[in-house]
């Protein structure tokens, strides 16, 4: 390992001054640079990512990472762990310079990434997990005496109270976040990239995580936080970096960290309160569940309905089961009993199709997986939902037809694309959204459902579809939208279901809603 890496460094070295030059911040510390990236610049299709960045990193400490979806914030990330290279500008470790060839070269430099998207084998056991491709071995064997007792070890250091032998899919994501923690521990990370690691917890699971992070810089590790939730990062962050269009903006010291401060760095202006729902008259009934069962949750029997031009959201905690219920209303999951109205109508939902048919549509909590087909470009992403429309004589496609109706959805979502023929992936997160929202918008839908609709979205994406939806509103459709987001809830609601172990447990008018009130019903209990 120390010759490799000794090739890996430049023989003409330099020192940690010439980093400080150009773009990057000044440090008010005397702490050692531990990593820095000096003028880094990467260019995919159609846009540059990152545009000469510079930033430095020192061990012990807590940086958060921030900007709007876009901003360049993942690409950088993935340049500092070896994912990708950068095309111009250099890395430093120690103050050396470093190629990175592949994650391989990072990790023996200590550098180590926690992708949002979990990298665990979920059929293997912990410890197995743990040293994957590195099992210790004794006369030509895995040594398993000696994984056991650096596991625990290694479970004792992130708070993770099972034995090595746990089959991971056994645990809950929380539990397999602190999993590739250990991990990265166990090949003595020196700085850890956490790339948005809340984003599927639990309050609970994220305290938990919060005291790790802050035991492992107590030990001298450098955490590197990626969060679009800006209450963690005040929470947690010694100083923010900033950035915006790819370039770097600035940073912001602990003393400093407002939200206001923050937003207005990642924007580029003051964030205005934006839309708030407001108390309206919605129109006549337009859907209605009656006794509704899901096979998730075979005891529960739901109902509720839903008016022309209103918004009504959907609370509850992880694994409440709302997800299930909207699976279920939309013809994903069959239920196992119960009624469903449209204008008053018994219907059966047996299928997406026959959902559709009755002119209803899902934006599902995974846009990736479920909701866009990556590769492909934005304009036949767009039209997805809709072939049978464009299609000439039942087979050819209408091109420009096509083309109409995505540059209709572009221009009337505000997407903020290179090109409609541009592969979605390389949309940032909220764009990507808006072109489910684009696709959906096509087939004419009355009632609209959306998943965790600004789930891993910035601050100004999340506005942007606050705007669309209370657009959709105002123009008659219904909307049922789910978020473990309660200020959104409250922010955007005409009246919001609450959800506890897959039952409605209770209905908020606007006039009642609160985060206690919502919490309430949440957790079983009742409105005092």
């Amino acid at each position: 390992m120390g010759d490799r890496r000794e090739n890996m460094v430049s023989a003409t070295s330099k020192t940690t001054t010439d980093v400080t030059t150009g773009r990057l911040p000044d440090r008010t510390n005397d702490s050692p640079l531990l990593l820095a990236a000096s003028q880094i610049t990467k260019e995919f299709p159609g846009c540059k990512a990152l545009d000469r960045v510079s930033i430095s990193f020192s061990p012990g400490e807590i940086v958060a990472i921030l900007g709007e979806n876009g901003a360049g914030k993942s690409t950088l990330m993935k340049i500092l762990a070896g994912v990708q290279p950068p095309d111009g500008g250099e890395l430093l470790v120690d103050g050396q310079p470093v190629i990175f060839r592949d994650v391989g070269d990072a990790i023996e430099h200590g550098i180590v990434l926690i992708h949002q998207e979990l990298n665990l084998a979920e059929n293997l056991s912990i410890g197995a997990n743990l040293f994957l491709g590195r099992e210790p071995t004794r006369w030509g064997f895995i040594d398993q005496k000696t994984i056991r007792r650096l596991s625990r070890e290694l479970l004792d250091r992130v708070g993770l109270n099972y034995t090595p032998e746990t089959i991971v899919g056994e645990l809950s994501t929380g539990q397999q976040q602190l999993v590739e923690i250990a991990k990265a521990l166990s090949i003595q990370a020196r700085v850890l990239i956490m790339d948005e690691p809340t984003a599927s917890l639990s309050q609970y699971e994220t305290e938990l995580l919060y005291g790790v992070v802050r035991k492992l810089k107590a030990d001298g590790v450098c955490v590197i936080y990626i969060s679009h939730r800006l209450s963690e990062i005040q929470e947690l962050a010694d100083r923010v970096v900033v950035l915006r269009d790819g370039q770097y903006v600035g940073e912001i010291s602990r003393a400093e960290m407002t939200r206001e401060k923050m937003v207005s760095m990642m924007i580029g202006r003051s964030l205005t309160s934006g839309i708030e729902r407001h108390s309206h008259t919605p129109g006549p009934e337009v859907f209605r569940i009656k006794d509704l069962v899901t096979t998730a949750f075979p005891e529960a029997r739901n109902s509720f309905s839903l008016k022309a031009g209103e918004i009504v959201g959907m609370a509850g905690l992880v694994g409440a089961g709302r997800t299930e219920l909207l699976r279920a209303v939309f013809g994903i999951d069959r239920p196992l009993a119960g009624e469903i109205f449209c204008d008053s109508k018994l219907v059966r939902i047996s299928s997406p199709r026959a959902a559709m048919n009755l002119g209803m549509a899902l934006v599902p909590e995974d846009r990736k997986g479920e909701g866009l087909v990556l590769e492909m470009s934005v304009r036949h992403n767009h039209t997805l939902a809709t072939l049978a429309r464009q299609a000439s004589l039942g087979v050819f496609i209408n091109t420009a037809q096509e083309i109409t109706d995505s540059q209709r959805m572009i221009t009337a979502l505000r997407t903020k694309t290179a090109s409609d023929q541009l592969a979605v992936q390389y949309l940032s997160g909220g764009n990507q959204q808006k072109v489910v929202i684009g696709k959906w918008l096509l087939s004419n839908p009355k009632i609209l459902l959306l998943d965790e609709p600004t789930r891993g979205v910035d601050v100004g994406a999340k506005q942007e579809i606050y705007r669309i939806m209370e657009e959709l509103a105002g123009q008659g459709l219904s909307l049922l939208f789910v978020s473990s987001d309660l200020e959104e809830v409250i922010r955007m609601s005409d009246r919001v279901l609450v959800m506890h172990e897959g039952k409605i447990t209770g209905e908020l008018s606007r006039q009642q809603l609160s985060e206690t009130a919502i919490m309430a019903l949440a957790t079983g209990g009742a409105l005092s």
